[in-house]
């Protein structure tokens, strides 16, 4: 499986694509989603994850048809997160050691 290169936080991706396609401002966005203009703006810009109570509203939102699936925005969520800790993990983590294999003939 090939590894994806900084994965873009779905909050950009909603910033610069969802919302200028949609013709809207953050304050309009915030409304329909049901959320504060702080809370999406937080998103969009990449100070706050999407979690799964907005990602059920992205999907309400968006509709399923349109992009909107919850479980889309939440791996997208968990990409940047996961490539975001991994360029912080820890160097010095010592491997688990393995046990001997029993042997099935004693």
């Amino acid at each position: 499986m090939a590894k994806m290169f900084n994965p873009p936080h779905p909050g950009t991706i909603l910033r610069e694509d969802v919302l200028p396609a949609l013709q809207l401002s953050v304050t309009e966005a915030a409304s329909q989603l049901g959320v504060s203009r702080v809370m999406l703006s937080r998103v969009l810009h990449e100070r706050a994850s999407v979690t799964p109570e907005m990602a059920l509203r992205i999907e309400a939102w968006l509709g399923v048809d349109r992009g909107g699936r919850a479980d889309l925005w939440l791996a997208l969520q968990s990409d940047y997160d996961l490539w975001q800790a991994r360029k912080h993990a820890p160097k010095k983590v010592k491997p688990a050691p393995m046990p001997e294999p029993v042997d099935a003939a004693a």
